[in-house]
């Protein structure tokens, strides 16, 4: 009499679970190891599905696939270049000037906590031991310069990252519906074809859909935090519109780490203390409003997702890809969601994925309990 019986090739009950966790443990960690092979190329599809209407708008007009991808990499390398340039003298100002401006945080800081005082002296006197000339005195190396190396040497792995992404999007423009050609003619059947075009052209069609809304959308909260920002008397107000712009492509996190931002700045910039309130408040105020007005009418009922779920989507992969998997994690989900929406197994779990309501009506169950 054996233990347990076998079916479908896979002993039943426990060996069939662990083998769904070893599965899924072996896949994180694969994720993880291939990080650096892996993010551009996520982001490579990711790009390639917001500018597919474009290629295919200019392909209509005339032009071959090859020219418009051109025409599409040209008119992106710009914007990234503006942007950058945009950028680069407000935070290499504060990156010269990072000493003054922490002096100027510890005064500000003092003024409103003393506690801080005790934090700053005992930071004062580490400093003056390592600034010490004396040979019995021992020597504590502080992390500054580490931190700094380190950031040194992700400079050439983040170029890297960066060409290897816009040449694969180079690649996938110029490839047009390739994809789908050589999908149609791998599947055995009519209907495996039908059903794996309609997939894959709804997918980029929401991805394409989700990702261009939000762009134009975190745009225009860019505009409205810059001018924002102009009209408070901030320093640099283009960059803080830029920031916004940026940063709102990560939910949550990214428009709590522009409040803090913009915070530090008007509290270094600003002699009363109550301004840091008022800026926080204006960019909270401004965010709040693009995310719980103006991008769920925009977006629509049929892409918004489970809050909770998002949450905890965006931590894992902030987890597993640092700054990437936050701005992947929602793509991610929206495709999930419409490939869920295909595969009859996979639908509870896009009914589990949408926001409250979103699913369809079950007329079997009684919402009330009676």
């Amino acid at each position: 009499m054996t233990p347990y019986r076998q079916r479908d090739g896979w002993p039943q009950a426990v060996p069939r679970w662990a083998a769904i966790g070893i599965f899924l443990y072996l896949s994180v960690f694969a994720l993880g190891f291939a990080q650096l092979f892996l993010v551009p190329i996520v982001l490579a599809f990711l790009l390639s599905m917001v500018f597919s209407p474009v290629r295919r708008t200019l392909h209509r007009r005339g032009l071959s696939q090859g020219l418009a991808a051109i025409l599409i990499m040209i008119a992106l390398l710009v914007g990234l270049a503006t942007l950058a340039t945009a950028l680069a003298v407000p935070v290499s100002g504060w990156l010269n000037n990072a000493t003054t401006i922490e002096r100027k945080i510890e005064t500000r800081l003092n003024e409103v906590s003393g506690p801080f005082s005790g934090f700053f002296r005992a930071k004062e006197k580490l400093e003056s031991m390592t600034e010490s000339d004396d040979s019995d005195v021992q020597k504590v190396e502080t992390q500054d310069n580490t931190l700094t190396r380190r950031l040194a040497s992700l400079v050439p792995t983040f170029i890297t990252q960066c060409l290897f992404t816009l040449v694969l999007l180079l690649f996938l423009l110029a490839s047009g519906d390739m994809f789908y050609e050589k999908i149609v003619h791998v599947l055995p059947t009519l209907r495996d074809k039908k059903r794996a075009v309609r997939i894959t052209q709804d997918i980029e069609r929401k991805l394409s859909r989700y990702l261009f809304t939000i762009t134009l959308i975190n745009a225009g909260l860019g505009t409205a935090v810059g001018v924002a920002m102009w009209l408070l008397g901030m320093p640099s107000p283009l960059s803080f519109g830029i920031i916004a712009f940026l940063f709102n492509f990560v939910p949550y996190l990214g428009a709590l780490a522009g409040i803090i931002i913009a915070s530090v700045v008007a509290l270094v910039s600003f002699d009363w203390l109550g301004w840091p309130l008022i800026v926080a408040g204006t960019y909270f105020f401004l965010t709040t409003l693009e995310g719980q007005i103006i991008t769920p009418y925009f977006v629509g009922r049929s892409l918004r997702l489970n809050t909770v779920v998002v949450f905890l989507t965006i931590s894992f992969w902030a987890w597993l890809w640092s700054v990437v998997g936050m701005i992947v994690a929602v793509p991610l989900l929206v495709a999930v969601k419409a490939l869920s929406e295909h595969i009859d197994r996979l639908e509870p779990l896009g009914h589990f994925l949408a926001e409250r309501h979103a699913e369809p009506p079950r007329h079997d169950i009684d919402p009330t309990g009676d």
